[in-house]
């Protein structure tokens, strides 16, 4: 049985698990692409996943490594890789050393330290790019990208003998594409990320927007965290089909977020965007809605 509750979308043609509320938990999964974007505390739909893309160390977003990777071991998995900022890689070595003299055996891992620019593979044709966010030291956010061929204009009206022909002749027949997939901003204030064509023209977008209401604008500059006000205007210079938002304050209700979101979007932006905890099944998503109405609930 699944330890939590968790949404679960199909968007185009992948799945998405996810749970995500500022200063309780962030994980995002998308498992026909291998990855999971943040670990939060590490539900058990996503240990099978053998690629933790993690943001940034902050406790909600980074809780569940150590048993993400000793769940998997205790499951005869292989050792899941962890890519994460490199002033983050210390710190979590120091953990799973700790857990492994609690647990009594060594747990495994691959941690990958990296910084924007770089890339990593996940599957035969997929890679994840790395970009920098603006949150604590390192922050950094990842997409996925699929690597595709296209044949050049001058080849394409051949035969497939004339094309065969030319491969055995060592011409080069194909033009390589970089086809982005989904971009994951993780905690970050406003930048301009529409700047990176990559992230701009990913079909899926992940972005946080933590605040809404005006009164919050000190909170997310405090925080280095998305409000309304600047993501809206992003997000009209954006190309992406469908856009996630992901890590509302439990300052603001979920209804509140969306009437926010249709106020301050174009119709068309608006038509692309889904509010992430709105599709958590009923009966969380209700004691979270009390929680929020709970004057003495901790606020982030």
């Amino acid at each position: 049985m699944p330890s939590h509750n968790l949404v679960n979308l199909q968007i185009g043609n992948l799945d998405l698990l996810g749970y995500s509320v500022a200063g309780e938990e962030t994980v995002v999964a998308l498992p026909q692409l291998d990855v999971c974007f943040d670990i939060g505390k590490a539900p058990d739909q996503v240990i099978p996943i053998n690629h933790v893309l993690l943001t940034h160390g902050h406790m909600d977003h980074a809780a569940g490594v150590a048993y993400y990777l000793s769940h998997r071991q205790f499951c005869g998995m292989p050792a899941g890789t962890i890519l994460a900022p490199p002033n983050t890689i210390g710190p979590i070595r120091q953990i799973l050393d700790a857990w492994s003299k609690l647990d009594g055996s060594r747990i495994k891992a691959n941690l990958v330290g990296v910084e924007p620019g770089d890339e990593y593979p996940v599957k035969p044709n997929l890679f994840v790019r790395v970009f920098p966010a603006k949150h604590t030291y390192g922050a950094v956010g990842f997409s996925v990208l699929e690597r595709r061929k296209k044949l050049r204009p001058e080849y394409q009206g051949l035969t497939g003998p004339q094309l065969v022909e030319l491969k055995r002749q060592g011409v080069e027949i194909d033009l390589p594409l970089e086809v982005p997939l989904v971009s994951y901003l993780g905690d970050t204030q406003y930048a301009d990320f529409s700047q990176l064509d990559y992230i701009s023209n990913s079909r899926l977008l992940i972005a946080e927007c933590t605040f809404y209401e005006e009164e919050h604008t000190g909170r997310a500059e405090a925080g280095r965290h998305m409000h309304i006000e600047e993501l809206a205007p992003l997000l009209e210079r954006m190309n992406n089909q469908y856009v996630i938002i992901t890590h509302l304050t439990q300052r603001t209700s979920l209804e509140e977020a969306r009437r926010m979101l249709k106020e301050k979007l174009p119709s068309s932006v608006y038509a692309k965007v889904v509010l992430l905890m709105e599709h958590l099944p009923v009966l969380r998503r209700r004691n979270n809605n009390s929680r929020q109405a709970d004057t003495s609930a901790p606020s982030y």
